[in-house]
């Protein structure tokens, strides 16, 4: 199939509709989802109905998908998945990084690796002007790899969510780097 980026280690590509198991299994990691739902289960409808038709848009301002399936580059085993989605769908100026990927491929530094090269595509590639990032306030670990992939802290915000997770008493934090920032530091 083929790739929308590859790094040393990664390779990602679009999604198609043979990865609903991977999106099933993933999503129902109680661990994987904790930050995101809070570690709710998700049904197979869920993921087929909702879940994979958002991972196969296609973005015409970026001429292609924001959602690509994560796999390690030599093996091809399925990770988990990248995000780098345009916050409006007619601009690439700015676009959201996330990057959700399996208990297997945490601490290996597989997010930091794909997030890097996402941002460089985006500022040297797509147009993006300006990158940004969201977590809840406690999940340490995202918010490590959003530092490590060059973007800075930019305020803590407060939403309603229709299911409460813990620890979001606290908050979201949303980070960002700019492409004058990014340039900068090459």
């Amino acid at each position: 199939m083929p790739f929308f980026l590859a790094t040393d280690r990664l390779t990602l590509r679009p999604f198609s509709e043979a990865d609903v198991d991977h999106l099933f299994d993933l999503d129902n990691d109680p661990e994987v989802m904790r930050f995101i739902n809070g570690g709710r289960p998700t049904t197979r409808e869920t993921v087929e109905a909702e879940s994979l038709p958002r991972f196969l848009r296609h973005y015409p301002c970026i001429d292609n998908r924001g959602c690509w399936a994560a796999e390690e580059g030599t093996t091809g085993e399925f990770l988990g998945w990248f995000e780098f989605r345009p916050r409006d769908d007619h601009s690439a100026a700015v676009v959201e990084l996330g990057y959700p990927l399996g208990r297997g491929a945490w601490g290996r530094g597989y997010a930091t690796e794909g997030s890097i090269a996402l941002i460089r595509k985006g500022f040297t590639e797509l147009g993006v002007e300006r990158v940004t990032a969201n977590t809840i306030t406690v999940n340490a670990r995202s918010r490590r790899v959003m530092e490590k992939a060059g973007l800075s802290y930019v305020r803590t915000f407060f939403e309603e969510w229709p299911e409460t997770i813990e620890g979001s008493e606290g908050g979201d934090v949303e980070y960002a780097l700019t492409r004058a920032d990014w340039a900068r530091t090459r």
